[in-house]
């Protein structure tokens, strides 16, 4: 069983960043694809980015390239997910999740591990 836990949201003008952590304990962390997600009020669940076991690949939404950078550490059990050029319809609860087998797993059924999320607001 692998415990998650995202800390590093907040408030933040449209243009700044905002870097995300993941805490993971209980478990190895370091079998899993690691992913984020994010949920806008009204809206359901969607992926924002992957990164594999090895960190060798990583995968994201069309609407973050280039802005959004996930990233780990397994040696510290973390995951990371630094947003620059923040955008106000990136404002969301964000999820830490871990537990797949594929890197490109964009859905939330293919992760067994999930964290309470953390606010993110971007004001424009």
């Amino acid at each position: 069983q692998v415990r998650l836990v995202e800390s590093g949201g907040g408030l933040v003008q449209a243009g700044g960043s905002l870097r995300l952590s993941c805490a993971a304990s209980g478990g190895t962390f370091r079998i899993y694809v690691m992913g984020w997600f994010r949920q806008a009020p009204g809206k359901e669940r969607e992926f924002v980015a992957s990164i594999s076991e090895n960190s060798r690949y990583t995968y994201y939404t069309d609407s973050v390239k280039g802005r959004f950078t996930i990233s780990r550490d397994n040696a510290k059990n973390t995951g990371a997910l630094q947003m620059n050029s923040l955008k106000p319809e990136d404002t969301a609860v964000y999820y830490c999740a871990a537990g797949s087998s594929s890197f490109i797993a964009t859905r939330s059924d293919q992760y067994r591990y999930w964290g309470r999320g953390t606010q993110v607001t971007v004001s424009s």
